[in-house]
């Protein structure tokens, strides 16, 4: 997850100045999956939710059980963040009494290491279908991070959303060595003002050995040369965060972040 490029261009995003990076979705020709199969799809028809695995398709926790920005990730159960609606999972930010937040993440593994269980896919397209909240404080996220920390991590944010600012979202590729950036590419893509939270879009990525491309309702708005660190497994975190140097104090509670599914597919042989 990006902090301070999000916030830079962010601040840049509000002034009305030109942001080095930004692209709007054109008229790209619409991803062609006929060589593909589903491998992951989940239409949230059954709740399958448990705080820290190994038993259900999704943990409410990061695989290294760190929180972060201004809101703490809750359990599943009676009164927590998650919950299924006719068109799929809610993901809810509520402030408690106290006047902390409490929202949701959900991952496709249980843990890092040794003794991991759950879904994770050596290249091929990952696509979440959601509608996000807006608002100042609003972080709603699909990434992804790859198995293999030995010597670095992988991560590829596919969209982060500040919900301040609805004309655009952030696209990141990240390596983290040591805690810094071994690589840091970022794209800011901008959208018709609100459309991120009227309607359901298709936020997507499609990995191979060559290149890492992107898509927003499967029109393509950025392609990367793939990385060495990323021809490996990779892992799914989506997740209704706050802050990422946003205040919080005007947002208004609850904050909701609906997806309608989470479906990976890959390549098939070649004949």
């Amino acid at each position: 997850m990006t902090f301070l490029t999000a916030t830079v261009l962010g601040a840049l995003a509000l002034s009305g100045k030109a942001v080095p990076g930004t692209v709007g979705v054109g008229a790209a020709p619409v991803l062609d999956l006929s060589g593909y199969r589903i491998s992951f799809d989940d239409e949230f028809k059954k709740f399958d939710i448990s705080a820290q695995g190994p038993d259900r398709v999704w943990t409410a926790h990061t695989p290294w059980n760190g929180d972060f920005g201004d809101a703490t990730f809750g359990n599943p159960g009676p009164g927590g963040p998650f919950s299924l609606t006719a068109q799929g999972l809610a993901i809810t930010a509520t402030r408690q009494p106290n006047g902390k937040w409490v929202s949701g993440l959900i991952c496709s593994v249980n843990k890092d290491g040794s003794g991991q269980v759950g879904f994770s896919q050596q290249y091929g397209y990952f696509e979440m279908k959601a509608m996000l909240p807006s608002g100042p404080g609003t972080w709603p996220a699909f990434w992804l991070i790859g198995k293999d920390k030995s010597s670095y991590a992988a991560e590829i944010d596919v969209i982060e959303y500040y919900g301040g600012f609805t004309k655009y979202f952030h696209t990141t590729e990240h390596v983290w060595v040591n805690g810094k950036n071994k690589l840091l590419r970022t794209k800011m893509v901008k959208v018709p003002g609100g459309s991120l939270s009227s309607s359901y879009n298709k936020f997507g990525v499609l990995i191979t050995p060559e290149t890492t491309s992107f898509y927003l309702n499967r029109h393509e708005y950025w392609r990367t040369p793939t990385p060495p660190e990323y021809r490996q497994p990779m892992y799914i975190l989506a997740n209704l965060a706050l802050g990422g140097g946003w205040s919080v104090d005007g947002l208004i509670s609850p904050q909701v972040m609906r997806i309608a599914y989470i479906k990976v597919y890959q390549k098939l042989p070649a004949p």
